[in-house]
């Protein structure tokens, strides 16, 4: 990286190369033979440049200092500051400026020297064709103009590096309040309501979720639960588990406001979502089973959004799928959806779960994965626990798909 001096000044010398195409760069001849020097001054000027001139290596360096200029040609011989010191100099105001030396003096020992204090090329006296000298000058802007565009590049792409590192760190602050905002909007876990208890599990495949689970109390007779997959991942799914969140919660104070709550009915809130995620035109919809438990009658009524996989009813000894369709939520303006009725039996799990666990199951095909997963619900007694060890949750690596599964059971052992 360039120091604050050096960029300065590197700044001062692209300029003239980034309009190379309408402006010649600026030559510097240094040179105490002035028959020499106005000749190449002469034929460079001919050649598109502008030239400035200096009889010796002191004026030169003061006319350097003052113009500065794109390139110097200097000669290793001169009166009160040799060719050799002139080009320490020069580095070591501006590393990149390139100087080409000219010189009749002819010893090796200069050449080997010129060049290992920065020279950008050695030609040597007389010059029987000044194009030679013109192309070495029109190849050493060529690469000192690469070279400073490159270190300007480099500097930028510092410079996005830590404007990315801190865009990042915020980021991930605002996840992190993100996740933790999620994570206090899920009900606790186990809950229970009675003799019913509720479990739930979910595994975000990235740090915040688009499944969710949650269950509560609608009156003193009444229990509701609900299981969502929010399309996508990521942010911008969570804030839809927010919403959610907020909408049924937003419903139930409407459904008790007057002192009288109504029947709470699965599909009218599957519907009431529906209509308020399109009317939000956020580019999302939701797959999701809700039900309403009533505890005086042994009841369940649900209803399902478009959520595969149904969920598991498990009795000991035996699992099945629950009946039901139905369109996802937030995609159709049209789409109704339709209650189910079921009477719980005395020792029961009903198991609801996103369609990330597909990816956990054994078989090749859709079909073959739905046949596997009663039976190891089954093999797992109906246990949300009894899950986790069967597709082994606690050492899960990364996942394509969220996770979710929400356990509600009564007088299983």
């Amino acid at each position: 990286m360039l120091t604050p001096c050096r960029a300065a000044y590197a700044n001062l010398i692209l300029a003239p190369f980034a309009h190379m195409q309408k402006n010649s760069a600026t030559l510097l001849i240094i040179d105490d033979d002035d028959v020499v020097r106005a000749s190449l001054a002469a034929y460079l000027e001919d050649s598109g440049f502008s030239v400035l001139q200096a009889s010796n290596g002191l004026q030169g360096l003061q006319v350097f200092e003052q113009e500065k200029p794109d390139l110097v040609i200097c000669d290793l011989r001169m009166p009160q500051m040799g060719g050799l010191e002139l080009i320490r100099q020069v580095t070591e105001r501006a590393p990149e400026l390139p100087v080409i030396v000219v010189s009749g003096a002819g010893v090796m020992n200069d050449a080997v020297e010129a060049l290992r204090l920065g020279a950008a090329d050695y030609l040597i006296k007389p010059l029987e064709d000044l194009a030679v000298l013109e192309h070495s000058v029109r190849r050493a802007l060529d690469r000192a103009y690469l070279v400073l565009e490159n270190q300007r590049y480099r500097e930028k792409l510092e410079t996005a590096n830590r404007e990315l590192e801190a865009s990042l760190h915020l980021l991930q602050e605002d996840q992190t309040a993100g996740r933790q905002v999620q994570m206090n909007m899920l009900p606790e876990s186990p809950w229970v309501a009675d003799d019913l208890s509720f479990e739930h599990q979910i595994i975000p495949s990235l740090y915040l979720s688009g499944d969710f689970a949650d269950y509560f109390r609608v009156d003193e007779r009444r229990v509701a639960f609900y299981l969502a997959d929010v399309s996508g991942h990521g942010a911008s799914s969570a804030f839809v588990t927010v919403l959610l969140k907020f909408m049924t919660t937003r419903l139930l104070f409407e459904f008790k406001r007057g002192g009288k709550l109504r029947e709470f009915k699965p599909s009218e809130v599957l519907g009431h979502i529906n209509r308020g995620l399109i009317n939000c035109k956020l580019g999302k919809h939701v797959t999701m089973v809700g039900g309403v438990i009533d505890e005086d009658t042994g009841l369940m009524t649900y209803s399902i959004g478009g959520h595969l996989p149904l969920p598991v009813l498990y009795t000991p000894g035996q699992s099945r799928y629950l009946e039901g369709r139905g369109l996802p939520v937030g995609l159709f303006e049209e789409a109704t959806y339709q209650d189910h009725v079921l009477e719980l039996p005395p020792q029961f799990s009903l198991t609801l779960l996103s369609d990330g666990i597909l990816d956990l199951l054994p078989g090749e095909t859709l079909k073959d994965k739905e046949a596997a997963l009663p039976e190891i619900i089954k093999a797992a007694g109906g246990s949300l626990d009894g899950l986790r060890q069967r597709f082994g949750l606690a050492t899960l690596g990364e996942m394509p798909d969220d996770i979710a599964l929400l356990v509600l059971s009564r007088n299983l052992q």
